[in-house]
């Protein structure tokens, strides 16, 4: 507030430009209307969830969607990891820095991480894979206690004991109000250069909702304090008061 700074707790519903020379964007959020010559997305993004019973019941309470924040919990536990891809394979082999035994379950028959990370994960002795099969249900009464893991060729159930289930299905990104305006990844995430600026002027992403390798809380702040100074300098070019 000292900066002049205004939070205002409102969704955001749209984004549309209104002028070409120079781009002015008008942002609706709520009942009201805002007109700018820049902005930022640092919308966010969320953890697909796995859709399962137990899961929501157990979350911060053995479900995790973070082994870099709650790994340090399960020193010399047994915990599982669903998911496939290099982030799933990323924090399977950091988890194998505090567990006893890091289960991997997959439900195809072979990894869609990167090569280098496969070979990292078949060569850890921690790691055990539970291939072809997707979990139907947390299981647990205070914590968790294991998952019931359904085989997707004979649909044969069977339960996998662990004390942590952490999940990397991947992540839903806040991005919808600005599809159409700057370019995307498959997945949704925003496309930025190395100073955080889109396809569309005036317009810069930060933190989660953009296309990047690490998301972290610190990364997010450089990224924000990196998209600031961006916007700053496009204004100041617009206004014709470069330096």
């Amino acid at each position: 507030q000292k900066f002049g700074l205004e939070i205002l707790p409102r969704d955001v519903t749209a984004v549309r430009k209104i002028l070409d020379q120079p781009v002015i964007w008008e942002v609706t959020a709520g009942d009201k209307v805002y007109t700018t010559l820049s902005l930022i997305a640092a919308s966010g993004a969320m953890w697909r969830s796995l859709g399962v019973p137990g899961e929501s019941e157990f979350a911060g309470k053995g479900v995790s969607y973070c082994a870099t924040c709650d790994g340090p919990f399960y020193r010399n536990r047994d915990v599982m990891v669903v998911g496939g891809g290099d982030t799933a394979i990323q924090e399977a082999l950091f988890l194998t820095h505090f567990a006893k035994k890091v289960i991997v379950i997959h439900r195809r028959d072979r990894l869609r991480a990167a090569g280098m990370l496969q070979q990292r994960a078949f060569a850890e002795k921690k790691i055990e894979f539970v291939w072809n099969a997707t979990v139907e249900e947390i299981t647990g009464a205070d914590f968790v206690t294991g998952a019931k893991v359904k085989d997707v060729h004979t649909g044969k159930i069977r339960e996998v004991a662990a004390e942590g289930a952490f999940i990397f299905v991947g992540r839903l990104p806040y991005t919808d109000m600005f599809k159409g305006l700057v370019e995307m990844d498959k997945a949704g995430f925003i496309i930025t250069d190395e100073n955080l600026r889109t396809k569309a002027p005036g317009i810069f992403a930060a933190g989660d909702c953009r296309a990047k390798l690490f998301r972290q809380v610190v990364t997010a702040a450089g990224d924000g304090a990196n998209a600031v100074h961006s916007a700053e300098l496009y204004i100041d070019d617009v206004k014709g008061q470069t330096y």
